[in-house]
Parts: structure tokens; C-alpha cells; sequence
């Protein structure tokens, strides 16, 4: 997994885990320095009460750049009802500062991650960060006996909404979503970066249908209703435009603080499929213990769906919901599972010499699939892998 930090990744950490307490504020340290100011809502000038302020560490330029080296510090805390925050016990040093408050524009929904996570190494990866939310970040420096006061801003951000429903009028309650905004070269990028959940952003539908995602950045996007049965790359999807496939879906353009109402989507019924089946070593037989099982449109080899092999060891995969079509079915990644052998004394349980084995990596394989029924018996045979003389595949 990308390792995101220096915007929001720690912040993001203690919320879910509720592994640290934001609000608590740290006591006063004379090694250290302060910081203190306001935030202001751009669009009425009036304070941004309980906004969260978060100091995040510039990376320093002769920092190595390695995909493992330590991660710069953040801090955070939360404004009162006059919109001002009091940082304690800040480390000296370069901090880029900025606030975000519901309904307006977060960081979040605002970076290309997909552009992010093509660069190699934190510190490249933190500085095409900071060059997209550049305009959104206050430069800061902290002192050792001195306090840096801060002016901060919340812009209001745009807004979709809309409803989901299934095709014979009732609503489709608990469905997850999928928003993707175009960037450079007519590309598309998910907008927001799953997590633990495994979803980009958190808004689910209603027990009315109906749904919403703020905190947008202007721009062009399109959005797809997920089945919430699965992760992201997993469930089933429709998209806006009332069709399966991404590249057929309508668009909608926001402009910054607009709120676009009617967006929305109806989820057919019929002909939704069940795809399952196996993965098995072809010397043997053995189903296999790892692998990633997607699903690929055959015109244009666009992802539909992906999976990972059933942990019980069974080598089985399991799609629901599939469109008809025809797709490619492709195996990648196959491997058996990681076993140890162990050698337990004769009078007791005791593990005495525990060997852990290597596992066998498997060739990857595709083969075409036309989907108008369920298919429930899928098998797929792998050889093992080819390794070259220095063991690599």
C-alpha cells in the first residue's frame, strides 16, 4: 500500500482507530514553539467553528528519498466557537498549514491520487501533493520561544446529490459510490483513496435512495452506484447514465461552491449474473491459496471487477452482479499459501523445529469469457511460474 501521509494519512489514522485524541491539547513547552490563529469561512467571512487545523512538516530537500524513510510529523486540533485554534508544543521547523470543515474543499477529495501513486518514493509523493493543494497551504515557521499566528480560509466547496433507485421504483438504500473526476490527457481518477474500508469516500444512500458528496474541487466528474456487498474494485457498479461501463457514462461538471441536485442513477434488475470458479495448479490439481481474479471488458480491456482468491484455501472466486457481455477473465499474482513444517516431541505439543516454506508462484493466464447466464463452474488451470538463474519469475 502507497504510504499517503503528509497531507492526511495520520489524521485520517486517529480518527478511524481513535488512536489519539486531537482535542486534547499538549502542554507548554519553552523547547518548543506555538502556533495560533483563526479560521475564516471564505464565503462569509464569518469563523469556521470546529474546523480542524492541521500543521503538516515540509519535507526537507535533503531528506533521502526512499519509499521507507521516516515520515514528516503532523499536528492537529480543533477551532472553538470564535473560529481560533492555540497549537502547544510544536517542534521547530517549516510547516504547511490548513483547515477543513464540512462543506468545504478537503484535501481529500481534492488530490489526484492516481498521479501520486504513479511517482516512486515519499518525497516525490509529498511534493506533487504539495504542488496540487499548493494554493490551499499556508506557510508557516515555528520557533522556539515564539508563537507564529495564523489567518487560515475554509472555501466552500461543491456539492452532488441525487438518488438511487432499482428499475421497478424502489429505492436502493446502502449502495457505496464511486466518483471519479477527469485530469490531464482526458484521463480519469478516483476521486478521494480507500483505505481501511476499501471505499474512496464514505457516502452511502439513504433509506430513501438518496445520497451526496461534498467537499469537490471545480472540475468535470462522473459517478458510479457500487453494490454493497464487496470493496470498491469488487462490487458491481452502475454507472450515471444508467450503464455499466465507465467510458459510456454521463458526466457532470461543478463549478467551486456549486451544489448540483437530480444526479441521478436507476440499477437494473435483470441481467445480472453470478460469475464463480477455481484456480488449481495444473501438475496436480491444488486448488491455490493466493491471487487476484479481475475482470476485464474484451473491446478495451477496461477493468470491470477484481477479486482476491477466497482465504479458506479453497482456490474459489466468487463475482456477483455481472453485466452480460463479453470480458477477459484474468488470473495474476497466483501463488500457494505460505505453510511451515513442524516437529513436535513425542509426549508433548510443543513445537520444537519450525521450517517455513516458500511458496510457488504461478504464471498468470487470461481467457475469454461471454457472460448471458450464470457461470458457476469456472475452472482455471495455472503452470507454475518460470524463474530465471537468479530465482526471480
Amino acid at each position: 500500500m502507497v504510504r499517503w501521509h503528509w497531507l492526511y494519512f495520520v489524521p485520517l489514522v486517529c480518527l478511524v482507530l481513535a488512536g489519539c485524541d486531537k482535542n486534547r491539547p499538549k502542554k507548554p513547552d519553552p523547547t518548543k514553539g506555538v502556533v495560533t490563529g483563526i479560521v475564516l469561512c471564505a464565503d462569509t467571512g464569518k469563523p469556521a467553528r470546529f474546523a480542524t487545523v492541521t500543521l503538516s512538516a515540509a519535507p526537507k530537500k535533503d531528506r533521502k528519498n526512499e519509499q521507507g524513510a521516516p515520515l514528516p510529523s503532523d499536528e492537529s486540533t480543533v477551532t472553538d466557537l470564535d473560529g481560533r485554534f492555540r497549537l502547544e508544543a510544536v517542534e521547530p521547523g517549516h510547516y504547511y498549514a490548513f483547515a477543513t470543515l464540512e462543506g468545504y474543499l478537503d484535501p481529500m477529495r481534492g488530490l489526484d491520487f492516481t498521479r501520486i501513486g504513479g511517482l516512486v518514493g515519499n518525497q516525490v509523493q509529498e511534493q506533487e501533493a504539495i504542488k496540487q493543494w499548493k494554493d490551499h497551504l499556508t506557510e508557516v515557521a515555528v520557533y522556539v520561544h515564539r508563537a507564529s499566528d495564523l489567518t487560515l480560509q475554509v472555501e466552500r466547496a461543491g456539492e452532488i446529490a441525487g438518488a438511487v433507485t432499482y428499475d421497478d421504483g424502489s429505492p436502493a438504500i446502502g449502495m457505496h459510490f464511486q466518483l471519479l473526476r477527469k485530469v490531464e490527457k482526458n484521463g480519469w481518477s478516483d476521486v478521494g483513496l480507500a483505505l481501511f474500508a476499501d471505499w474512496s469516500i464514505p457516502s452511502v444512500s439513504d433509506g430513501h435512495g438518496h445520497y451526496s458528496v461534498s467537499n469537490l474541487s471545480a472540475g468535470e466528474y462522473t459517478i458510479c452506484a457500487r453494490m454493497p456487498n464487496g470493496s470498491q474494485d469488487s462490487a458491481g457498479r452502475i454507472c450515471l447514465g444508467n450503464t455499466f461501463r465507465r467510458k459510456n457514462a454521463k458526466t457532470i461538471k461543478v463549478i467551486a461552491g456549486e451544489s448540483v441536485n437530480g444526479i441521478d442513477i436507476v440499477i437494473p434488475l435483470s441481467g445480472l449474473h453470478t460469475v464463480a470458479g477455481t484456480v488449481s495448479a495444473v501438475a496436480d490439481g491444488h486448488a491455490l491459496g493466493r491471487g487476484t481474479v479481475r475482470l476485464l471488458y474484451a473491446d478495451d480491456r477496461e477493468k470491470a471487477r477484481e477479486i482476491p482468491l477466497e482465504e479458506d484455501g479453497s482456490g474459489s472466486f466468487t463475482f456477483q452482479y455481472v453485466a452480460e457481455g463479453s470480458y477477459i477473465l484474468q488470473v495474476s499474482s497466483a501463488a500457494d499459501a505460505e505453510s511451515k513444517d513442524s516437529e513436535a516431541g513425542p509426549w508433548h505439543a510443543k513445537v520444537t523445529n519450525t521450517k517455513a516454506n516458500a511458496a510457488v508462484h504461478y504464471a498468470d493466464r487470461e481467457m475469454p469469457l461471454t457472460v448471458m447466464s450464470d457461470l458457476n463452474d469456472i475452472q482455471v488451470t495455472l503452470a507454475t511460474a518460470v524463474q530465471d538463474k537468479a530465482g526471480k519469475q
